[in-house]
């Protein structure tokens, strides 16, 4: 078996004459690198941070994001309550259906600067870019710069992650957190020290709290490397991986006990949940629902709702996935295996090895749960997958280049020219599916052939040949055949005036993710509500919504058992107006049926909006004794009702209709008084 050499050992430290020449230092190396580094490697690392940052935030104050967490972020700004529960309006009437880390975030940067695009695009590009860099800091360490470089690169370059990254989803934040934690996690294993295992359970806590249980897709394998590769016996491995789990469940948990201690009453509606509890959240929608589908007695809700296309190991390269995270993919696999190989006779503790278990673990994990699973399925969910592809891209193609440069096995000629033939002809299989959408598809699918056949036929004549700089030249253009394809789909993700706020994709549209540049936007910020930290503080003028519903909502919205919002009735703006003007002091501006329709007049009003069905309808927030005693109380003036339905819904659509007195200027408005619920 064949083996590489032991990664040389890392250069001396600066000693005193370069010291006294290089004053202030330790800032010079920030962007210059360590002494040991080649001299291209810190240049080429802020050239890609600089294109991540332009990718991720190009037209930043036109980047209307998700409407659905949009309005959780602005409540946030209004009420430090809806901030920390995580409440869709600033009356706290319902949660978002996701732990509220993400909005925190978000809704720090609106408070300090003011809710706007930008304001809410800024942690998004910040942690996008983040990642970038602690993926290059984590590759190079263990692989060297050239493989630090070419993972930093292909992440900045995946598709969905552009995509995502230009969006309000919570996704980017729990990438970085992963990131995080698998940083303090090989800390560890490097040093055998507790504390940073302890920092790597708490990112995972707080990612966690960002979105559930995805966080912990990763957890398997970092248990696994940690067992295998810590710098300690057995036992004391062990006993430190007990004080991690501790912190990693103190730091998940505490936010939804704190939650669920607290009395219904005085908190709002869990959204999602089946019986108004985080727990329920965790386990069912946010957990099961998303692996099984159908519902089940666990709460799930996922209902089978797939905007990636059916399940099954080809989900990844179906014409709706396969643009998104496809590209490096057979890359991906041929390095990781080849890599292993090559490090198979290293010691346990081999730095190397390690890695090599990290990032192929997080890719395999995360590939089939993905292609699995059969709840609800968003393709920008596989931004989470991106790491693991682009560190394998470059940690094991690097290793793949020196077993071909310096390996005495004949069968290390072919490995790599291998991956980069399979993974160059791959990529101009998924270019041709879109070859009429744009000429810049058709350029990029013949670069990426020419490049790739150069690379090859470079390759096998600098092995034959001995020439170590054909090897070099061959290894660049590679590099371009394999990112040549995902280069056009991030700079139309970038570039796209049009993108779809709530199921964000990259490159043309495929028609079954909703998504591409087709998609509808993310809706309109609120012009000026008192504390958007701006100068314009008159309430919103009213653009008007259209009670347009989106995402798994749109199927399921007329759902919501009659009360309408989205179904029968449309929400103008004209009716905006209307009901800002008659609010008459009540807490909401009017009640809905779904979480869209609510999230939309939020952003258009600048005021609470109750949604009584969560996001698709069949949360049970709204029971009719919860009705007649936000009447009662002046709290609650109007409701909008439309069509008929079953259980509850059709409860208080009954009440209301009997009650009420219908508007008839908009149709399915009404108008309830303190005496109407005597």
């Amino acid at each position: 078996m064949t083996t590489l050499a032991p990664p040389p050992a890392p250069a001396a430290p600066e000693g005193r004459h370069r010291a006294v020449t290089r004053p202030g230092s330790r800032l010079g190396r920030l962007f210059t690198g360590a002494p040991e580094d080649p001299r291209w490697a810190r240049p080429a690392l802020w050239a890609v941070l600089v294109l991540a940052t332009a990718l991720y935030a190009w037209n930043i104050t036109s980047l209307t994001g998700n409407s659905f967490y949009d309005a959780a972020v602005y409540s946030g700004t209004r009420s430090w309550k809806a901030f920390f529960f995580g409440a869709l309006d600033a009356g706290s009437f319902i949660t978002v259906d996701k732990p509220p880390f993400a909005l925190w975030v978000m809704g720090l940067s609106a408070r300090v600067f003011g809710y706007g695009n930008w304001q809410l695009a800024l942690p998004m590009v910040a942690v996008g870019t983040g990642s970038v860099a602690l993926l290059y800091r984590m590759v190079k360490r263990d692989f060297g710069a050239a493989a630090g470089v070419i993972a930093a690169l292909a992440l900045t370059l995946t598709p969905i992650t552009v995509a995502i990254d230009r969006d309000t989803n919570p996704d980017p934040v729990l990438v970085f957190l992963m990131l995080l934690g698998a940083a303090a996690l090989m800390r560890a294993v490097r040093t055998g020290r507790l504390l940073p295992l302890v920092w790597s359970g708490v990112a995972l806590g707080f990612a966690f709290n960002t979105k559930m249980m995805q966080a912990y897709l990763v957890l398997p394998v970092f248990l696994l490397v940690y067992l295998w590769a810590a710098r300690l016996p057995l036992g004391r491995r062990v006993r430190n991986l007990a004080v991690a789990t501790v912190a990693l469940l103190v730091s998940s948990a505490w936010w939804m006990v704190v939650v669920d201690l607290v009395p219904a009453s005085s908190r709002p509606y869990i959204g999602g949940s089946t019986d108004n509890t985080v727990w329920d959240l965790v386990i069912g929608y946010n957990g099961f629902g998303r692996i099984l589908g159908a519902s089940s007695s666990v709460g799930s809700q996922g209902n089978g709702a797939s905007f990636g296309g059916s399940s099954g190991l080809y989900r990844m390269f179906n014409e709706i996935m396969g643009g998104q995270i496809s590209w490096l993919i057979p890359f991906a696999v041929i390095a990781l295996v080849g890599g292993l190989v090559l490090c198979g006779r290293a010691p346990r503790t081999d730095a190397r090895r390690a890695g090599l278990l990290l990032w192929g673990g997080w890719f395999v994990l995360h590939y089939l749960t993905f292609a699995l699973a059969e709840g609800t399925f968003h393709p920008y969910y596989v931004t989470a997958m991106a790491p693991g592809i682009a560190a394998l891209a470059g940690a094991g193609g690097v290793l793949l280049h020196r077993a071909l440069r310096e390996g005495s096995a004949v069968r290390w000629a072919w490995v790599l020219p291998l991956a980069v033939a399979a993974t160059t002809l791959w990529a101009v299989v998924l270019l041709r599916r879109v070859s009429g959408e744009g000429t810049g598809y058709t350029v990029a699918a013949v670069v990426a052939g020419v490049a790739g056949t150069a690379a090859v036929a470079g390759l096998l004549a600098g092995r034959l040949l001995g020439r170590r700089r054909l090897l070099g030249v061959a290894a660049v253009a590679a590099v371009v055949a394999l990112l040549a394809g995902p280069t056009a789909y991030s700079l139309s993700a970038a570039t796209t005036t049009s993108a779809n706020g709530t199921n964000p994709t990259a490159g043309p549209s495929t028609g079954g993710g909703m998504g591409g540049a087709g998609g509808t936007g993310g809706g309109q910020r609120p012009s000026g509500a008192e504390s958007d930290g701006r100068s314009a503080r008159q309430p919103p003028a009213g653009g008007g919504p259209g009670g347009t519903e989106s995402d798994e909502g749109a199927q399921a919205g007329a759902g919501a058992a009659g009360l309408g919002g989205g179904g029968d009735t449309q929400v103008s703006s004209g009716m905006v107006t209307y009901l800002k003007k008659h609010q008459d002091g009540a807490t909401w501006l009017v009640a809905v049926a779904t979480d869209q329709t609510a999230a939309q007049l939020i952003l258009e009003s600048g005021q609470p909006v109750i949604s009584m069905g969560g996001w698709s309808g069949s949360d049970e927030a709204m029971t009719l004794a919860k009705l007649k005693s936000l009447v009662a109380a002046g709290k609650l003036h109007y409701l909008v009702i439309s069509g008929g339905g079953q259980g509850t819904g059709s409860e208080i659509a009954t009440w209301v209709k009997q009650h009420g007195t219908a508007v008839s200027a908009y149709s399915g408005l009404y108008r309830l008084d303190a005496s109407d619920a005597g």
